[in-house]
């Protein structure tokens, strides 16, 4: 990621489904496995009904780490 961030800096994730449903638990996956320390992110899911072509869009933020 840029500015030298990790996966472990992410501290607000947004995820936009169109079938919030039937992606829950392949998303739980994903996350789980990227996720696995006990860092406690925000976490918003939104259940929306177009993305331009796409299921499914994840947004992240990450804090910049102290150099």
């Amino acid at each position: 990621m840029a500015g030298g961030c990790t996966f472990d800096d992410i501290v607000d994730v947004t995820t936009f489904h169109t079938d919030s449903e039937s992606q829950f638990e392949a998303i739980m996956d994903v996350k789980n496995r990227v996720c696995s320390e006990p860092l406690y992110r925000n976490w918003t899911a939104i259940g929306v009904n177009w993305l331009a072509g796409f299921d499914f869009e994840i947004k992240v933020i990450p804090r910049i780490p102290n150099s």
